[in-house]
């Protein structure tokens, strides 16, 4: 599945658009990690649980996108965007989402 953010891939024609796809989770860390975070904001730096958190969310929401977009026939997704959005106390969603296109294969 070849996946950009921009609207076109280059060097490929896109032969049909399939449609929106989007892909999403929500995620928190268990209450040991955010102890350990709410000590780290006294001092300063890198929260890496959290780090890890989103980086799993991200993966999550565009595999669920991706999946989408292959049951809907496509071999690429176009657009690409990815957002966020604090759901509650210490949780994070991440949206995934795109156009999902089939393009020539080479």
């Amino acid at each position: 599945m070849i996946l950009v953010t921009t609207d076109y891939i280059p060097g490929k024609q896109i032969k049909e658009y399939k449609g929106f796809v989007k892909g999403n989770t929500v995620q928190s860390k268990h209450i040991g990690k955010d102890f350990m975070a709410g000590l780290k904001t006294i001092v300063g730096g890198e929260i890496k649980g959290y780090t890890e958190m989103m980086e799993e969310a991200r993966n999550i929401a565009i595999e669920r996108m991706v999946e989408e977009a292959r049951q809907m026939g496509a071999n690429a997704i176009v657009g690409v965007k990815l957002a966020t959005a604090a759901i509650m106390a210490n949780t994070a969603e991440i949206l995934a989402y795109g156009t999902a296109v089939v393009v020539e294969e080479t």
